[in-house]
Order: structure tokens, then sequence, then C-alpha cells
């Protein structure tokens, strides 16, 4: 940040924080997959009902939220990191969420293009308009799954994020998803000694609709936050743990209209107030749904009409200050952004950007080897990792080359460990837990990872990756130790066991649908599971799911066991964990009044 003080308390912040190091785009995962989801178990001493004076692990899970929530000063921070572990232990006892691997993001991109690598918080933070091609063309083609929705307080998944980051913008930024905070909206910040107060100074801009950036338009599109039926994250802006502005609530808890801690100074300066001292302040406001949109824009909060509905602005409209503007999204087809040429910075060396929406590998690789693709992921049935020739980079990123493609060309390769998890997740209301650890025990995650997915990343024993764990690495490694389910194993025998004690054999087996993304490996993935759980009292159907339908099915609890996957905005066990508080997993509530997981972990203590 340009402000020295500023600068000397956000390492002050950082250094006393639970956060580690890095952080990324906050959501689910579209394309090769991704998501949430939650789970728990028993039968190694840290299961339901195992006595008189022992809780469920739904109660622990909820415990540990209401004391983080409880608890939101620097002091507290080792009570925090012990409750964010309690949730752990009891999603993995439960079994209500089994992670599956944690990412290696991997970017495949021809030499005619000139785009900067990216880092562990993902390709999808990388705005395209310092990006250029030297092959005469001047657009860039790329691949996107379904996007749900253009508005940025509703979206919640990578394929949106993609292109709500050519348009919108924040007051800070991961440039290319680099963990190293810089200054986007913002001309300088000013931090308070009791670190609640930041004053802010925007830089002049204008948007895609021609008005003039203003403070007002900040407070607005917060408002919108925390305010709107529509917002999926107003947690990220009112919850302890999170940035946790001050604000006012009702009788019923529902925050008050127009009481958020935000005044305007004048047109170009904001004062933004926190109820309690939050270390990373600064790197959640880099996450979308904190961008600026013009005052009164959008109909959805109380005293402004709106120009557009929030239905159009969902769907047909946007209006940021980014270096590209909304062209056209015909759902499950295209989208299209061109450069805007009023940017506040240098226009966009491209004309404009075009993804081409797929979701199923085979017709994936045919574009790609038509050479339609300039940057471009690889799907894993068709990847192949000796292809790679690839050296690792100062900030520990593998970049090479790889090839040949089928279509016998060579391109660009880049590897980087990302902060993401990929889970299969359980609906309590459709999967017993004895079901959800039968799954768990006989899943090899060593033989997963490379057998099925190519070595693409590594196993995943918890759903916070280990370089974020809040208590340290060695605290890790004696959590993902501590594995109850046969780790690296197809323990049948055990799944059977677990299984019979529940009243389910393979003349009376539970019936129970596995539903993937609409991709090739995870479809393997779901057969070869299906395959290890025959005979054992367990009958598993196989169904997959655009990824668009895969998340309206969970938030209508419309799932009993599915594939998703999570990555981190930023580094903090909290972006992630509270997804599990199980009250905001009532699927009844998502996604109007609850942001979690789609798990209805409640149900399992009724």
């Amino acid at each position: 940040m340009p402000d020295n003080s500023g600068v000397s308390r956000r390492s002050f912040l950082k250094a006393t924080s639970a956060g580690a190091a890095t952080a990324a785009v906050a959501g689910c995962f579209g394309g090769d997959g991704d998501d949430d989801g939650n789970g728990n178990g028993n039968g190694n001493g840290n299961g339901n009902g195992n006595g008189d004076d022992e809780i469920s692990n739904v109660q622990k899970a909820q415990d540990a939220w209401d004391r983080i929530v409880d608890n939101p000063g620097p002091e507290d921070e080792d009570l925090r990191n012990e409750a964010y572990v309690e949730m752990e232990e009891a999603v993995r006892d439960d079994m209500i969420l089994m992670p599956l691997y944690h990412n290696l993001n991997e970017r495949f991109w021809y030499d005619h293009v000139d785009v900067e690598p990216t880092g562990a918080l993902g390709g999808h933070r990388q705005q395209h308009n310092h990006t250029s091609l030297d092959d005469g063309s001047t657009e860039l083609n790329l691949i996107n799954s379904t996007v749900s929705s253009l508005d940025p307080i509703q979206s919640t998944d990578t394929a949106s994020a993609v292109i709500i980051n050519q348009v919108y913008e924040n007051l800070v930024d991961y440039p290319d998803g680099i963990a190293e905070l810089e200054n986007q909206l913002v001309e300088e910040v000013d931090i308070s000694d009791d670190l609640l107060t930041y004053t802010f100074t925007i830089k002049e801009a204008t948007y895609h609709g021609g008005e003039e950036l203003t403070a007002d338009d900040f407070k607005y599109a917060w408002r919108r936050l925390a305010e709107s039926p529509n917002s999926q994250r107003a947690n990220f802006i009112l919850g302890s743990g999170f940035l946790g502005i001050d604000h006012e609530t009702d009788e019923d808890g529902a925050v008050v209209p127009d009481s958020i801690g935000v005044e305007v100074i004048d047109d170009r300066t904001f004062e933004m107030t926190l109820a309690e001292v939050e270390a990373a302040a600064l790197d959640i406001l880099t996450y979308d749904s904190f961008g600026p949109v013009p005052e009164g824009f959008v109909d959805d909060i109380e005293g402004y009409d709106g120009e557009v509905t929030q239905e159009e602005f969902a769907t047909e409209v946007m209006n940021g200050t980014g270096p590209f503007e909304f062209d056209v999204w015909d759902p499950g087809t295209e989208a299209r952004v061109t450069r805007f040429e009023d940017y506040h910075e240098e226009p966009a060396n491209l004309e404009s950007i075009h993804w081409q929406i797929i979701e199923d590998d085979e017709p994936i690789w045919t574009y790609i080897n038509e050479r339609n693709a300039d940057i471009f992921g690889i799907p894993t049935s068709y990847y192949e990792q000796d292809n790679i020739d690839a050296d690792e980079d100062d900030l520990n990123r593998d970049v090479g080359t790889y090839g040949p493609l089928e279509n016998g060309d060579t391109v660009n390769y880049l590897g980087v460990a990302e902060l993401s998890t990929f889970y299969v997740a359980f609906n309590a209301s459709n999967a017993p837990r004895a079901v959800r650890q039968a799954v768990a025990y006989v899943t090899d995650h060593e033989e997963l990872i490379n057998l099925v997915f190519q070595g693409r990343g590594e196993e995943a024993w918890s759903f916070t990756p280990p370089g974020i764990w809040p208590t340290g690495a060695d605290a890790y490694q004696e959590f993902a130790e501590s594995w109850p389910y046969s780790p690296n194993q197809t323990d049948t025998g055990a799944a059977q066991e677990v299984l019979a004690e529940a009243g389910y054999t393979e003349d009376d087996p539970f019936e129970i649908t596995l539903t993937t993304y609409a991709d090739d490996t995870f479809q393997e993935f779901a057969r070869l599971t299906r395959d290890k759980l025959d005979g054992t009292g367990i009958d598993l159907s196989i169904d997959e799911a655009e990824f668009s339908t895969l998340i309206s099915r969970g938030e209508d609890g419309d799932l009993a066991m599915y594939t998703l996957g999570w990555i981190w905005s930023w580094a903090d066990p909290a972006y992630g964990l509270f997804g599990f508080e199980p009250a905001n997993t009532n699927t009844d509530l998502i996604p109007e009044e609850a942001d979690g997981y789609y798990l209805d972990w409640e149900a399992e203590d009724e």
C-alpha cells in the first residue's frame, strides 16, 4: 500500500494473526470441479453417542464455531485455532465430508500468448489487461464452465468469478493470483491506532455506464452485500471471523438497513469501522463482492428503486470500472467482454475476451486440439504427466513446457500448488453416518491421486489445507496421521462392519446416488468407488450434473453424496470452515438465510 503507516500496521496484524501467507477468491470451483462438504463418523473413539457425557459431533462443531465468533480479538487467537481444529475433528469423525485432494493448479498456453504466470490464489484472479497476442488476433479465447450469476454479491463460483474479475474491481487486489496485496481502486489508506477505523481515499475512475466512481458507491455496494436478500456472502462483511464491520441488528438478528459502519467523508474518501480488530481486513476486501457499483443502480435494498432489477443485474447487465466491459452471456454456450477504452489505467492490449462454455472432457479436448483456445486446462482423462518438462521458479511454481498435444503442438506449462480442497460431501438427511464412514473406509487416497487424478494434487486429510493449518505444520501432521478410516487402503471389511452395525448388508443394502461434476475423471472416481462398495451393504448409483445444476440441487437439499471443491480467497481457516457451522448448513435456509455447505448436518442430531 502507498500509505506507509498502513503497511506497517498491517504487517503487525499479519504477525499476530492466525492466518498464513496467501489467499484466493472464495467459492466453489467450476470447470474441473469443486465446492464444499462436511461429515464425521465414529467407531474410533470420537463418534456420536458413545457415552452419556459425550456430545454429538454436530454439537461439537456448533460449539466450536460459536467460540470462534464470540472471541474475535487478537488475544483469542489460540482459542480460535483450537476451535478450528475441533471443527475439523467433528467433520472427520462424522464423515460429513471426505476431503480427496488439494489441487495442483495447472495452466497451458501457446507461444503467441504473452501472459503473466499466476499464483497460489488461482488463475481466476487474473485480469487480462496486460495479456497480449502476437499472432495478429485481438481476442483471447478461453474455456469456462457454466456461470451462475454476474452479480458480484450473488456469485460464489469460480466460473462466474473469472468474468466478474474482468469487469469489476475492488479497493485492493492480488494481481495474477499472487499473494502480494496491491492497490486497485484505493489510492491511500490510513488505519487508526486502535486498528478499527480504516480511511480510504479512492482513485478517479469511470464506470462502463459513464458514471464517475464515488465514495457513496462503496457504501451502497457494501450495503447490498450486507442487506440484499440476493447476497450470498453477507457474513463476509458482517460476520466475526470475517470483516466484521460495525452494524446494528434488529430483534430478529437481521442487519438494520443503512447501519453498517461506513461513513462517506467526501466524494473520494470514506471510513470503514470494524466491530473488532481483524488482521485480514484488507485481504478480505479483495473478494469480488466488495467491488463498487454506481449508487442506486440495482433495486434490491431499502431506499433505492434501481436503474435495473437484480434479475437483470445478475443476467444481462454489468457496470464496473474494470478493464473490460460486458458484451454477451449466453448461458451454457458463451460469454464475451470487450476492452473499456476509458479505463482508469492503461487500456487493455486485447480487444476482447471470449469464453466458450464447455464442461465435458471430450469436447474440451477437441476444442484444444483444434487450436481454438489460447490458454486452457487439460482434462485429466487426456493428461500425461510425462509430457511435463518444467523447473521450479522463485515462487515455487513449476514453469516449462508440455507436449506434445494430440495435434503435435508443444505448449507452455505452469503448475502451482493451490489453496484448495476437492471433496465428497454428504447430505445428512439422505446419507446415514455409517454409509458415509463406509465410503471413507474403501477410499484409498494415494491410489486415487495417482490412478484417477494422474498425480495432479496431494492427498487431503482435512478440509483446511496443510499450508494454513491453524496450529502449525507439526500439528497438521499429527491430525493427518490420526485419519481413522484405514488410510490409503481399500478396507472392505471395516466398511462391511460399520454398515452391518447400522443394519445394511449385501442382501439389504442402503441405496444412494453419487452425483459428480460433468467430468470424465470424477465419473471414473465414482465408478471406482461404486466397485469398491459392491457387496459391502451400499448400492451406489452414479449421476453427473453441470456445475450450476450441481449447486442449485445442493441448495435444494436434492443431493445425497456429491463432489465439489473449495478455493481459499485469503489465508484464514475461518474462510472455509464457516460453511461447516451446522446451523449454517440447513438447505431449507440456503441460499437466502444461510450460506454453508449443503449438508443439513443438524439432521444428524434429530
